[in-house]
């Protein structure tokens, strides 16, 4: 196994081992790593948002890993008054830019597979409308945080669901994103659109398991419960262009992608897992 060792330098250098670099990585060589530019998310003044591309060279199969890790969504009202939102056209353009610097960085074209937190979120303005069929919203706060809120009404008066900058909260959460898996989460699988804009540049492999973000934290949570911030999407995922898509159908492996640890308390985001028969990938 081999890693490449810088952008510019054009060598591989042996990886027989394992090797872990932790605190200030900006000396290790065999990386190249870059925040977004500014003006990307001029409403922040400060990001760490970015990528880091490492190439390796594996019985003669080059390729990119790439870590990335795109902007959230700050507000629910702001995702729900239209699609795409301001932050999806943000997670677009820097996506574009990423795709973009690689592909005209003088570097050698490889495939790429891209991994991390996209922040993907779901068209929420289309999943709010399909939550809220023939209620009524009223204006409230939030009885934790005093914070503005509308609450969403049936004809009988009960309150479906409440929505503030903050929080989204269906009156059934956790039966209606975590246990209804058959039925409403396959259903959100039609709002799940920000991939699609670069169909013609990147794939993934089939979706068939839960959204990986915003789960309960803590070790006294449940790790297979929604935290009632955001609406659940599929955050994490696991990329690729067509070329490596090519080179992982070329090899003939069986490929699994799923979720790490559903039922296990590991953070608001579930790692995603995408793995295949190494054997048959390097022969």
């Amino acid at each position: 196994m081999r890693r490449g060792e810088g952008c510019n330098e054009h060598k591989f250098v042996d990886c027989l081992d394992r090797r872990e670099y932790s605190g200030n990585i900006e000396d290790v060589s065999t990386k190249e790593k870059s925040k977004f530019p500014q003006e990307f998310f001029p409403e922040c003044k400060w990001s760490r948002k970015g990528f880091m591309r490492t190439r390796w060279n594996l019985n003669g199969s080059k390729f990119d890993l790439v870590n990335i890790h795109l902007f959230h969504d700050a507000s629910n009202f702001v995702a729900m008054e239209e699609f795409p939102s301001v932050y999806t056209l943000n997670r677009k353009r820097a996506l574009e830019h990423t795709l973009d610097r690689f592909h005209n960085d003088g570097n050698a074209n490889v495939p790429v597979f891209i991994f991390g937190d996209f922040n993907f979120r779901l068209n929420t303005k289309g999943v709010v409308q399909k939550l809220i069929n023939g209620c009524t919203p009223e204006d409230c706060e939030m009885p934790d945080s005093g914070e503005k809120a509308k609450a969403y009404k049936d004809n009988k008066g009960n309150v479906q669901l409440t929505i503030s900058k903050k929080a989204f909260k269906h009156y059934d959460h956790q039966t209606i994103f975590v246990k209804d898996n058959g039925n409403w989460v396959g259903a959100l699988r039609e709002f799940d659109q920000e991939l699609s804009t670069f169909g013609d540049r990147l794939t993934e492999f089939p979706i068939s398991f839960s959204p990986s973000y915003p789960f309960e934290e803590g070790s006294g949570s449940n790790g297979s419960h929604y935290m009632q911030t955001r609406c659940p999407s599929w955050c994490d995922r696991v990329i690729l262009d067509k070329a490596a898509k090519k080179l992982v159908d070329s090899s003939g492996g069986k490929v699994k992608y799923d979720l790490i640890g559903f039922s296990t308390p590991m953070g608001d985001h579930k790692v995603k897992t995408s793995s295949l028969q190494l054997c048959k990938f390097l022969a």
